[in-house]
């Protein structure tokens, strides 16, 4: 069994309460270790990622809304130290963050389920409960 580490619990920091349960949760029920990379993020490091073409929009749920909380959160995978993007592992993390979503009962989208520019690391609140 995997635990976060303090540096993925502190990047969790001002995430919304829901979603950080969910990770928590998946954490406990994946098969590939997994930290935070990403939670919440400021409007110039979201025009950063735009430049870089890393993402697409800066309407981004890592970005706090008017709660004050972020709706996103980036996944890295971990085989031993070492991060791997490797997409199999990734539709792994997916699988337990699902079953954690639906266990809380906390509808989460995740970003390798999009048509195009998919993101297997991304994972946010559904805008419709949690606009």
């Amino acid at each position: 069994m995997f635990r976060l580490s303090k540096r993925s619990l502190s990047r969790l920091d001002g995430v919304h309460p829901d979603l950080v349960e969910v990770v928590k949760l998946a954490i406990t029920l994946t098969e590939v270790d997994f930290g935070v990379t990403e939670g919440v993020r400021t409007v110039d490091r979201q025009r950063e990622l735009l430049r870089a073409g890393a993402s697409r929009t800066m309407n981004s749920r890592h970005i706090p809304g008017t709660d004050g909380l972020g709706k996103a959160v980036d996944l890295v995978a971990y085989i031993g130290a070492e991060v791997r993007w490797d997409w199999p592992l990734y539709h792994q993390i997916a699988d337990a963050m699902k079953r954690a979503a639906n266990a809380l009962d906390v509808p989460v989208k995740w970003g390798g389920d999009w048509r195009t520019f998919k993101d297997g690391p991304h994972f946010e609140l559904c805008r419709k409960r949690y606009p």
